[in-house]
């Protein structure tokens, strides 16, 4: 029951990030953040396609960009205020280490 407020919050974050214009969200924004260089932190739903996966943690690996798993795609896109979600790109620092320490402390 201790996690819950964690994952809350980083779903507040996210939601917080998205307002301030602070996410790139979708297959291509998300790619072109992190080619960019612009992206801070990616997250992968959870249950996104084994090839979403594989492309967005491959290209995280090259880059040097943070990449988490989370939740669902369901979850990150109504966190959002959007539809389904399979991947995020937040490219606020500050953002993104406050969402990683709260995605880690919900583990």
């Amino acid at each position: 029951m201790q996690n819950k407020p964690s994952r809350d919050r980083a779903l507040s974050m996210l939601g917080l990030a998205t307002r301030s214009g602070n996410v790139a969200s979708g297959g291509f924004a998300t790619e072109q953040a992190v080619k960019g260089r612009k992206a801070r932190l990616v997250i992968i739903a959870g249950d996104a396609s084994d090839n979403t996966k594989k492309k967005f943690s491959n290209m995280c690996d090259f880059y040097r960009t943070p990449c988490v798993y989370y939740s669902d795609r369901e979850t990150l896109g109504h966190a959002m205020g959007k539809g389904d979600r399979s991947c995020l790109a937040v490219t606020d620092e500050g953002l993104a280490d406050s969402i990683r320490k709260h995605l880690v402390d919900s583990e």
